[in-house]
């Protein structure tokens, strides 16, 4: 693993792209950082952290999505395996909240972004953005946020987490290459917050509505149950769930 290790950057989805436009970086290359001044989450959100207590890092992704279609098979295969390996250290009630937040119990602990740059060979080259909330334990204004330290009551080393996630990231990875997401797609339904639960939405226009998760697309728009029995699609940020 070619690890780039940084004491602050403004963000290092922003710091690794552009030194994979300057130089022929190898696959799975990961730039960490113990702060980031403008770390970016889903649709321009902003990822603030504290200094050196969680993993905010960035990691290069090549060679494994073909096409378009394949494009949320990647973020499948990053939640996944986030959560994948948070299992391994005993975190409880973990969850894939849509499109890739990671829950435990209703907290959120981790955020993916992933920006996606096709190449002139049309070739893809994917930017994932992953913050995990680890030692830091207060949440001040954050109600919805959460850390393993504040609940498992332990500290974490960050290099072993680090790891052991792109590791886990690497192996679901080739699930893609060889051609078996749906091995990814069975977990990341199985795992699904709140699917099958009748629950309140919420719209951009602020329409509140109550529906039942059924899945996730192929294209990653997340399918919904309304009272007319119908199933409707939607993008992200075009509803929020009240819970």
């Amino acid at each position: 693993m070619n690890l780039i290790k940084l004491d602050a950057t403004d963000s290092t989805n922003v710091y690794l792209k552009q030194l994979s436009i300057d130089s022929n970086l190898e696959n799975y290359t990961v730039v960490v950082s113990k702060k980031q001044t403008s770390g970016k989450g889903q649709m321009g959100a902003i990822w603030k952290s504290e200094d050196g207590k969680n993993l905010t890092f960035s990691l290069l992704i090549k060679n494994v999505i073909e096409n378009t279609a394949q494009i949320f098979d990647l973020n499948v295969a990053v939640a996944t395996a986030i959560l994948q390996t948070l299992e391994s250290f005993n975190i409880p009630e973990l969850s894939i909240k849509w499109p890739n937040d990671i829950l435990s119990g209703n907290k959120k602990i981790a955020g993916i972004l992933i920006e996606n740059c096709f190449k002139p060979d049309r070739t893809i080259e994917s930017i994932v953005g992953i913050g995990l909330n680890v030692n830091q334990t207060n949440f001040e204004n954050l109600p919805k946020a959460s850390s393993l330290s504040k609940i498992m009551n332990q500290k974490y080393d960050l290099d072993l987490l680090l790891e052991k996630i792109v590791l886990k990231i690497e192996d679901n990875c080739n699930f893609i290459s060889q051609k078996k997401s749906q091995i990814l797609w069975h977990l990341y339904h199985d795992r699904l917050f709140k699917k099958e639960v009748e629950m309140e939405f919420q719209t951009e226009l602020n329409f509140k509505f109550i529906g039942i998760i059924q899945g996730v697309s192929k294209t990653g728009l997340l399918e919904v149950l309304v009272d007319d029995k119908t199933i409707k699609t939607f993008l992200t940020k075009e509803i929020q769930m009240n819970y």
